[in-house]
């Protein structure tokens, strides 16, 4: 069996970086409401983002050993995301690994897991969304696969995905649909800022939303003006 598959495809550079430009709501929304990864995966802290190519890595539960595989194969922009079978109170990532990430480019790290040495990962300013921080630490004996399609937060990714998170979450974009979904996603920006303006302008939602007619097939009952 073929533990690391080093091939793998992943979309243009251009499309990534303007995906970076956009909020993880938007994806999702434009998206069809696709791609959710479970919210117990959050940003190390506040003002995280994440955004590159799915760099995918099955670890053994306790066991980090082909993280530090992932991190010799992979290139920069790529995002590892790792999943742990299921054992996430383990520190399968800290600072020293976070340190060959940034010197290899890496465009983060995604894992249904817990890391630990948050606060120096924080100050170098490597982007982690992760399930947690724990102190325990790993074993480096047992392999796992490298660019298989793997699940994580309840979807399953495979290589060469595009992985975006913000402060909201984080959502996967399938990789022959990047194209169709960032057109989607800029042509809702700018329908939002068309309705920004409008709102400004003091229409409120209910009008705005079209609300009016839904009330009323619910049966809303006001009390009249005395």
């Amino acid at each position: 069996m073929i533990h690391v598959c080093k091939e793998t495809r992943r979309p243009d550079p251009s499309l990534v970086q303007k995906f970076r430009a956009l909020d993880v709501a938007t994806v999702y929304e434009a998206s069809g409401r696709k791609g959710f990864v479970d919210s117990a995966i959050k940003p190390v802290s506040r003002g995280t983002r994440i955004c590159g190519a799915a760099y995918t890595v099955q670890c053994a539960p306790g066991d980090n050993l082909m993280l530090h595989k992932a991190l010799q194969c992979a290139t920069a922009g790529d995002v590892l995301v790792a999943s742990v079978g299921g054992e996430p109170d383990f520190g399968y990532w800290g600072a020293l690994m976070a340190t060959a990430g940034v010197a290899k480019e890496l465009a983060g790290l995604a894992i249904d897991g817990c890391i630990r040495d948050s606060a120096e990962i924080i100050k170098m300013g490597f982007p982690v969304f992760c399930r947690g921080f724990c102190i325990k630490g790993t074993t480096k004996s047992v392999l796992g696969l490298i660019n298989y399609p793997l699940n994580i937060g309840h979807i399953t990714v495979f290589p060469g995905d595009l992985i975006l998170g913000d402060d909201d979450g984080m959502v996967v974009v399938r990789f022959d649909e990047c194209e169709d979904v960032l057109a989607k996603s800029l042509k809702r920006v700018e329908l939002e800022d068309t309705k920004a303006k409008q709102l400004k302008k003091g229409v409120t939602s209910v009008e705005l939303n079209n609300l009016e007619k839904v009330f009323e097939s619910l049966g809303l009952a006001e009390e009249s003006p005395q």
